[in-house]
């Protein structure tokens, strides 16, 4: 089991003031330190964090939610931590969940957790694109997971793959992913609890960002012939 000394919390959000505090305030009661990333928020999510005991970042302008997590996680080292847990600021992931996560966390482990994807409330559309993204995962690495665009993760900081590589938006966490397989990590799905508030904001553009993963999956996929499987099979 991790050491908890060992593992804090990055939370990236923007305009999640509806939600953000609530979801801090539930990490801090399972003792782990919260980073947060404020990607530009124009809401009132700074004075709904003032009092909070937090390290914030906040991002002069909004630059997506793959660079706030690039940023929170090379925070993250920085500060000394191994691991950093992820988790969304619009509520939908119950801090509760967090010890099974952390319990499942290692060297060389991503921890992913994984949603019911046809428990009731469960928005149709997130049940198709996460079965889309599945999908593409399976072609892309050749292992199977039921849940790859979650946001509620461990992250092994000493072993990820340079996250220059990320791009700026939601994409970036299918691709962290990927590219965490082709370096032959373990990647352990650990079943997690899902919930949507009436008042979560999501900024997820269903037509604009489903375009740029299918682009994402289509260089990926080129990548994983070239470059991914051959060094999966040679265990590099």
């Amino acid at each position: 089991m991790t050491d908890p000394r060992h593992i804090c919390a990055v939370i990236p959000t923007y305009n999640n003031g509806g939600t953000v505090a609530d979801v801090v305030r539930g990490v801090l009661r399972q003792g782990l330190p919260v980073i947060v990333v404020d990607d530009g928020s124009t809401d009132d999510t700074a004075q709904r964090l003032e009092g909070l005991e937090i390290d914030r970042i906040r991002h002069a302008r909004n630059q997506g939610k793959g660079r706030a997590l690039k940023t929170g996680l090379e925070e993250a080292r920085r500060l000394g931590y191994r691991f950093a847990l992820t988790l969304d600021a619009d509520g939908q992931h119950d801090p509760a969940d967090i010890p099974a996560l952390v319990a499942a966390a290692g060297p060389r482990t991503l921890v992913i957790g994984s949603r019911n994807l046809t428990a009731e409330g469960m928005p149709a559309g997130n049940t198709f694109a996460n079965r889309f993204s599945n999908f593409w995962f399976t072609v892309q690495t050749g292992r199977k997971l039921p849940d790859t665009q979650t946001g509620f993760r461990v992250y092994p900081l000493e072993d990820l793959p340079s996250l220059r590589l990320l791009t700026s938006r939601y994409e970036a966490e299918l691709a962290l992913l990927v590219f965490s397989a082709w370096k032959n990590l373990r990647i352990v799905p650990v079943p997690v609890r899902v919930y949507y508030p009436e008042d979560r904001v999501s900024h997820f553009r269903p037509f604009a960002d489903f375009s740029r993963i299918s682009v994402l999956n289509t260089v990926l996929c080129v990548l994983a012939l070239v470059y991914g499987y051959p060094r999966m099979l040679l265990g590099r």
